[in-house]
């Protein structure tokens, strides 16, 4: 498939099985790039269901000015100016709680992260379950009942030991008013409906007066289906869930090759052709 040249000005990326490698890091690849766009004036946003406080820990040094759509989509900052935020009801949220809970003493192994603008909480804290959440959330406060955190709720996280896929279908019929979307191997998000990658990346453009056209994305897992359809240059890694790489309209190397690096250079240099994800 012919690869157009593009006036590149947008660039949102995955982080957990795209753009960090096989063990979890971001590559030292990735610092002098972000150079190479800063000198070009191309923005380079995180786009992950990372807490905003992980991403900015992440990258602290290298992207002052950066945008990150953190929480899924759910919070969007340049800098210090939020784009946007969608902030859930806290009677649905108290009542998801009670759900969790439930399901936990009806025998699944479960943990709940409550996503806040100001913090995660948490109210599981064995040595099973913390560093799962410690992973995530750079700031994270152990409460000892989620149902009194006093914040604006962003999301809430859900951590099954098993297998997220077993325990999504037990909150299928939330999916009429919220987002209920499987965005790991262990993780449930669930946010307001409308919340999503795509949905954020497309009131960043809108704020920053860039188009899909003058976007590139790439994503590998469910949670990034929407982010596809807001950019013109939508990578799938090679690594990616095959409705991912359906979505996609161009194809990366995988995470463990750097792909989104080598990818990213590729288009500076004006490659005038990709592998393409599909005929």
């Amino acid at each position: 498939m012919p690869f157009p040249s593009p006036d590149l000005k947008l660039i949102a990326v995955d982080m957990d099985g795209t753009l960090l490698d096989g063990d979890g890091r971001v590559p030292d690849a990735l610092w002098p790039l972000l150079d190479r766009l800063h000198g070009r004036g191309i923005r380079f946003a995180p786009a992950s269901g990372r807490q905003l406080a992980t991403l900015q820990r992440t990258f602290a040094g290298h992207l002052d000015d950066a945008v990150f759509i953190a929480e899924n989509g759910a919070y969007v900052v340049e800098g210090e100016t939020e784009i946007s935020s969608d902030a859930m009801d806290a009677a649905f949220t108290g009542s998801l709680i009670a759900r969790v809970r439930a399901l936990g003493a009806a025998g699944s192994d479960l943990g709940v992260v409550v996503c806040g603008k100001r913090s995660a909480y948490i109210e599981r804290a064995d040595p099973a379950f913390l560093p799962e959440a410690e992973k995530y959330y750079a700031r994270l406060e152990i409460v000892p009942d989620l149902l009194q955190v006093d914040d604006q709720i962003l999301k809430v996280a859900i951590f099954d030991f098993a297998e997220a896929a077993t325990t999504a279908p037990a909150l299928d019929d939330l999916r009429a008013t919220h987002q209920v979307v499987v965005s790991g191997h262990h993780w449930i998000d669930v946010m307001n409906a409308g919340v999503n990658k795509g949905v954020a990346l497309r009131r960043l453009q809108a704020a920053t007066g860039i188009t899909p056209a003058q976007t590139a994305v790439f994503g590998d897992y469910l949670n990034d289906l929407e982010m596809m359809d807001a950019a013109d240059l939508s990578f799938a890694m090679a690594n990616a869930h095959p409705e991912v790489m359906a979505r996609a309209r161009y194809a990366a190397p995988s995470n463990t090759e750097q792909g989104v690096i080598t990818t990213i250079h590729r288009l500076l240099d004006g490659v005038p052709e990709v592998a393409a994800s599909a005929p």
